[in-house]
């Protein structure tokens, strides 16, 4: 057996162990990065750490430090309540507003799965309150996160970014922003016809300011000066990064030491909420993809691929790998693998890479409402008085149905035209 296919098959074994045994991905690629690396590969410490992404690091501690300390001094909390405020007695808007609250959160830098966990609960108390679908509920309150999860300083967006610089692709931010952005919203859509969206219009809550879930207390809704400073980091941070193209990780950090040292006793908790088992999943993950491409196996895989002779079919072939896989397991983790493995036949100049990341990175993160991944989860859970049995076979259903039909649909809107 090749020293290639069999760190392929290590790479197979990572993610059937993290999906079955509840084990970190990315724990699992570091200690795979050390024994390829050292028995397959003949590669010492420092051949094995040249992989580790340290920027992309940055960004992941930073970022995420900054939304903790948003989370910990009440500001997402305050955007929330603010935004389910506007709604009025509008119930038919309920669902758009949550969709729009997870995308903001994750375009400014939240993870996908803490926007969810943040949102999810006061949407299905929403749902439950005035006869909602808690499957169109959910579904919004996933597809949101997805749709602003590409943002240029979103966790996905810089690690998709950063993986797309450090394979000397092509690459475009803002396309793949919109293009994630526009795939959740027609799936938004379709979904909110489809269960019941529109006979919502005929109806209008008794409460026109009424919140349920978490009260929207005095102390909720105030817009005291830890909140107020940490809405204008956000805003700074956006215009940091998109106008001046600052280091989105090194301003994140900036911003936050500054609002830690200023009010310390709200901020103090902010380190551990930092996600780092994210940070130690795409961390693994890519050092063990760098271990494959410092022994040839990126090369031989993608020239597989292309191999197959129809470079089209083998763009599709890829997508549906990233979606099936990333249904159980990680999308973060699925992309980082995936796109690296595509670059030999993109390098032959057949396929657009801008459409084909773009195709990739919607396949791999609208299967997110599954119930066998952190957001369908996420989202199970939160359903208050609901037939928790029937609520996962919805779930699941409507997770194959994702499964089926959009990594096709990408392919053609994305990859066919030859965008890039």
């Amino acid at each position: 057996m090749s020293a290639e296919l069999i760190s392929i098959l290590v790479l197979v074994v990572v993610f059937v162990i993290a999906t079955t045994r509840s084990i970190n991905m990315g724990a699992l690629a570091f200690a795979a990065a050390f024994v390829v690396g050292e028995l397959v590969a003949d590669l010492d410490a420092d051949g094995i750490f040249a992989g580790f992404p340290g920027d992309l690091f940055v960004v992941l501690v930073g970022v995420t430090y900054l939304f903790a300390i948003a989370r910990a001094n009440g500001t997402t909390d305050w955007l929330v309540h603010a935004s389910i405020r506007l709604v009025g007695g509008r119930i038919a808007l309920i669902p758009w507003v949550m969709f729009v609250i997870t995308g903001a959160l994750t375009a400014i830098g939240a993870v996908s799965p803490a926007a969810v966990a943040i949102v999810a609960p006061i949407a299905l108390s929403f749902a439950a309150r005035y006869g909602i679908s808690p499957l169109l509920m959910g579904a919004m309150v996933v597809h949101g996160a997805q749709g602003g999860g590409f943002s240029p300083i979103s966790i996905y967006g810089s690690i998709v970014n950063g993986i797309v610089e450090r394979e000397n692709l092509p690459g475009n931010e803002i396309a793949l922003f919109l293009a994630s952005l526009a795939a959740n919203l027609v799936i938004a859509g379709v979904v909110f016809v489809l269960f019941g969206g529109l006979k919502l219009a005929r109806h209008r809550a008794v409460e026109s300011d009424d919140s349920p879930g978490p009260p929207a207390d005095e102390e909720t809704t105030r817009l005291d000066a830890p909140r107020a400073a940490t809405l204008l980091a956000l805003i700074a941070l956006v215009v940091a990064v998109l106008g001046f193209d600052l280091d989105a990780g090194l301003t994140a950090i900036t911003l936050a030491v500054l609002i830690s040292a200023a009010w310390p006793d709200t901020s103090r908790q902010a380190v551990g909420a930092i996600a780092w088992p994210t940070v130690l999943l795409i961390c693994g993950v890519l050092t063990y993809v760098g271990v494959l491409e410092e022994m040839g196996t990126i090369k031989w895989a993608g020239e597989g691929v292309g191999g197959i002779g129809v470079p089209l079919l083998a763009a599709l072939l890829l997508c549906y790998i990233g979606a099936i896989v990333s249904a159980f397991a990680s999308s973060v983790g699925i992309m980082g693998a995936l796109i690296p493995l595509a670059v030999p036949f993109l390098a032959q100049g057949e396929i657009g890479a801008i459409g084909m990341i773009a195709a990739l990175a919607v396949s791999a993160t609208v299967v997110d409402v599954s119930p066998f991944s952190t957001n369908g989860a996420l989202v199970l859970a939160a359903a208050p008085d609901v037939d928790r049995e029937r609520f996962f076979k919805q779930l699941m259903v409507y997770g194959g149905v994702v499964v089926a039909v959009v990594p096709a649909a990408a392919w053609l809107v994305l990859v066919v035209p030859g965008f890039g």
